[in-house]
């Protein structure tokens, strides 16, 4: 039997060059699957199911309640520099109105009401917002997670540790 000693250092105790192997280990092992999930977790906190976010097709989803629900929980749960507090802020002055004009028709018409059909158009074109505010969410994050930056971040708060020349112990 015979041991082997070697010694171990943390990210930031690592050389220019052996910082960067550190991180090319990092960015090319990262599976970032966690990205897909967080995000369709928070859509769905909202009551929005995201079914699929693509750069090239449309993209696909539903409500998995009114509208103006979740409107109601995005104002609570985003904040106010958030995309989709933007697009529910839109949606709601622009279905307000609409709404209101809905309510005072006689409603003898109800299935050709000119109102009803204008609110079904602007929560079809909030859905849409809404997806593609994730969709470019998730483009950004996905960016982000192959930086440098978010590597070692990464790396410092999972604690790895390295041989001096930045391969993996």
């Amino acid at each position: 039997m015979r041991t082997i000693r070697t010694k171990v250092y943390q990210f930031s105790e690592l050389s220019k060059a052996a910082k960067v192997k550190a991180i090319e280990w990092y960015v090319s092992g990262n599976d970032l699957y966690w990205v897909w999930n967080d995000l369709k977790e928070d859509a769905k906190s909202i009551g929005l199911k995201i079914i699929s976010l693509d750069d090239n097709r449309a993209n696909e989803g539903q409500f998995l309640l009114s509208a103006c629900e979740v409107v109601a929980n995005i104002f609570r749960d985003h904040g106010e520099n958030c995309e989709t507090y933007k697009t529910a802020t839109k949606f709601i002055e622009e279905w307000q109105p609409v709404f209101g004009n809905y309510m005072d028709e006689n409603h003898e018409d109800y299935e050709s009401s000119e109102s009803e059909a204008t609110l079904l158009e602007l929560e079809d074109e909030f859905l849409k917002s809404l997806l593609e505010d994730y969709r470019i969410m998730y483009n950004n994050d996905i960016d982000y997670q192959n930086t440098d930056e978010a590597a070692i971040e990464a790396i410092t708060a999972n604690e790895y540790e390295f041989k001096a020349d930045g391969s993996r112990f």
